[in-house]
């Protein structure tokens, strides 16, 4: 015998029941996205390594440790597996000219994948769901974001959520913060980490990103950002402010709130819970005006956020959601196989009028399909409302008998072949 053959430590397969979670959630994402007007895209899950390191910045965690990076074996390209979709998604739209008659709302779906040790609701393939509005400079896109996120939490029951607030400023604004944030760290030097002493000079607005507990209390006493914006950049700030309180949005401004991608201006914000302990950033993004030029395309504004799948779905799972796996509305309970050909048209109706239907079949390669008894057994199993028995005395007349199985449980009566599409809608209807 071959040896056993596994996943991939941090790559996890997701399984029925769990896999209605995820369906139920795509499906209220969806929906919301639909409201809000955002359009799909799908990006592939390989791209150029360069995109990453222009996109992400070059002294960024996932850049230095998290990529899964390679070359290609066949023209030497460096490819990666994409760690975010948000670079993915700029490069998508500079490349097919998408901004060539305005902006564009768009949302994703998908795998990531990172390096690093799989903990709870953090894997080294994961999946985020994210909303990007690019070629819209207005503080009312932000708010729009923020707005959609919130939606979303309502629309799937989720609790214990808050959010975070805070403002990169602009270009300017962030080098006299710079300055100011290196002149503190030198008078501190012997309480850096060895990942801040390596940026103190190369990016210090990283140190403030930091999850080292040690660096708190020097994180919380350096510089505020917030006390080196410019009129226009407070202004920008307001006014989502201002927008969120007209909605009853609560919120915190946080000054060390600053994302751990470079690409990021002016509005940035975080969704935190504190159930899943120390990965409690639950959604999170802001405004990114400089990434489309940075790809290559013409300037133009942008803004987005980026949920963790794994990390909604633990949350939801946390505080007790019951989403109830996805089961069929009948069970097709078939004695004798010669009576497929006249069995399988009734099926296929009544799948084209939306009735989801579960055909027995025997397990292996076996003979018959099986007794009544066993049939009947697998049709409770599968969770079913309805059993249609189809037995050879029902056929001869041209009838099958349906048996409720869960509301009025053992009920029955027979229905005519000929008529399903009269009948066939009951079934679904009082699933």
């Amino acid at each position: 015998m071959a040896d056993k053959l596994t996943a991939v430590k941090g790559m996890n397969d997701i399984l029925p029941p769990d896999s209605a979670r995820w369906e139920a959630l795509e499906n209220a994402v969806r929906h919301v996205m639909h409201l809000h007007a955002y359009r799909n895209i799908r990006t592939p899950i390989v791209e150029p390594t360069a995109l990453f390191v222009r996109g992400l910045g070059e002294v960024t965690d996932i850049v230095e440790k998290e990529m899964y990076s390679f070359e290609d074996r066949l023209n030497g390209e460096q490819l990666t597996l994409r760690p975010e979709a948000t670079a993915g998604v700029v490069r998508a739209a500079v490349e097919h000219n998408m901004l060539y008659d305005g902006g564009k709302r768009l949302y994703y779906m998908g795998p990531m994948f990172r390096h690093e040790r799989p903990q709870r609701g953090r894997y080294r393939q994961f999946h985020q769901i994210g909303a990007e509005a690019l070629g819209f400079g207005g503080p009312e896109v932000d708010a729009e974001l923020i707005l959609l996120a919130h939606a979303l939490w309502q629309t799937l029951g989720l609790k214990d959520v808050r959010l975070e607030l805070n403002s990169l400023g602009q270009p300017p604004e962030r080098k006299q913060h710079r300055a100011a944030l290196i002149a503190y760290f030198e008078q501190h030097q012997d309480q850096l980490d060895e990942d801040a002493k390596r940026r103190l000079h190369s990016n210090p607005l990283r140190i403030l990103d930091s999850k080292n507990p040690a660096m708190k209390a020097l994180n919380e006493a350096a510089p505020k950002l917030l006390d080196f914006l410019g009129p226009e950049s407070l202004a920008h700030f307001n006014a989502v402010r201002a927008m969120l309180d007209a909605n009853g949005v609560a919120y915190s401004i946080n000054p060390r709130l600053v994302r751990g991608m470079d690409y990021y201006n002016l509005t940035v914000f975080e969704f935190i819970t504190e159930r899943l302990g120390s990965q409690g950033t639950v959604c999170g993004g802001g405004r990114y005006d400089d990434l489309v030029a940075e790809i290559g395309g013409k300037p133009a504004p942008a803004v987005g956020w980026a949920l963790g799948v794994e990390r909604v779905l633990e949350l939801l799972k946390e505080q007790g959601d019951a989403t109830a796996e996805l089961v069929p509305d009948v069970y097709a309970i078939i004695p004798e196989a010669s009576a497929l050909p006249q069995v399988l048209p009734v099926l296929q109706t009544l799948r084209q009028m939306g009735v989801s239907v579960q055909m027995h079949a025997p397990s292996g390669a076996v003979e018959g399909m099986g007794s009544m008894k066993s049939q009947f057994k697998k049709a409770d199993s599968s969770g079913a409302h309805f059993a249609l028995v189809f037995g050879p005395d029902e056929l001869a007349q041209g009838q099958v008998t349906v048996k409720a199985l869960r509301d009025g449980q053992g009920a029955q009566r027979t229905a005519s072949l000929s008529e399903v599409s009269a009948w066939g809608h009951t079934l679904q209807s009082r699933a």
